[in-house]
């Protein structure tokens, strides 16, 4: 028997549940006064199995913050259906975390919204701060972390949340160059170890094509999907891989084609 590689995903009682994680039918979202409104999702039909990893991409303004939102329940379709099973945890380009706690402490609070007796809370914050690499940095506040560190933070505290479904809107977008890649390399492994399905925005094609099993393209404003893209390549990728680039050319290609639609239109 060939054994598994350790960055190729592991089968759990998750994944076998029923039903996708996440499925979208024919969503509209418009803002604005009736006759002075802006339509930012236009028929979205979207479906996501429970355990995969899919990223979304697509020029700035083509509605991919508004699909996270609705999916996180923070706002409404005011067409069609919404379905996401399961806990939903939220990460964000901003870290957020309350200055005036202690890292350990942001953990905690979300492990207490999550039910968790006070007597344990303590021992899981350090546990997942251990699992993000931030161990011995519990009791450090934000102010004292650099950026990388604090969306590791941000990081433990979505995972308090034990959360089914994680949405992360362009998480990595403030950190740099050196610091995401290794943000990347910690993602794919806690993905890899556990049953959540992850949707993470990023208007970096390159960086869709190192994390995602499949990249799914928006137009520009009003936000529709206009092609759905597997990515077939073996784990564990870097951002340098020519296989990665090739792809990344292919689907920044047809990116450029719905912009320049775009402003044609």
């Amino acid at each position: 028997m060939i054994a598994p590689h350790p960055l190729e995903r592991r089968e759990t009682a998750g994944n076998g549940a029923a039903g996708p994680a996440i499925r979208v039918g024919h969503v509209h979202r418009a803002y604005g006064p009736r006759g002075n409104h802006v339509l930012a999702l236009s028929d979205v039909t979207l479906t996501v199995e429970r355990g995969s990893f899919v990223c979304l991409v697509g020029a700035s303004g083509c509605g991919k913050s508004t699909l996270l939102s609705l999916l996180a329940g923070l706002d409404q379709p005011q067409k069609g259906t919404i379905d996401v099973q399961g806990r939903v945890g939220l990460l964000f380009q901003d870290a957020a975390l309350f200055p005036w706690l202690t890292t350990s402490q942001n953990v905690e609070l979300a492990l207490r919204l999550a039910g968790v007796a006070r007597t344990e809370r303590a021992r899981r914050s350090e546990e997942l701060l251990a699992r993000v690499h931030l161990g011995g940095f519990g009791d450090r506040r934000p102010h004292e972390l650099s950026g990388g560190m604090r969306q590791r933070a941000a990081l433990a505290r979505a995972l308090a949340q034990g959360a089914d479904v994680l949405l992360m809107d362009e998480p990595f977008g403030a950190v740099d160059a050196m610091t995401r890649d290794l943000l990347h390399d910690e993602l794919e492994s806690l993905w890899a170890d556990s049953a959540m399905t992850i949707m993470f925005v990023t208007h970096d094609v390159r960086e869709a094509i190192r994390l995602a099993d499949r990249v799914v393209v928006m137009s520009s404003r009003p936000g529709t999907i206009v092609e759905e893209v597997e990515v077939p390549l073996r784990r564990p990728r870097t951002l340098a891989d020519p296989s990665v680039a090739a792809l990344a050319d292919r689907v920044a290609s047809r990116l450029r084609q719905e912009v320049a639609r775009h402003a044609a239109g």
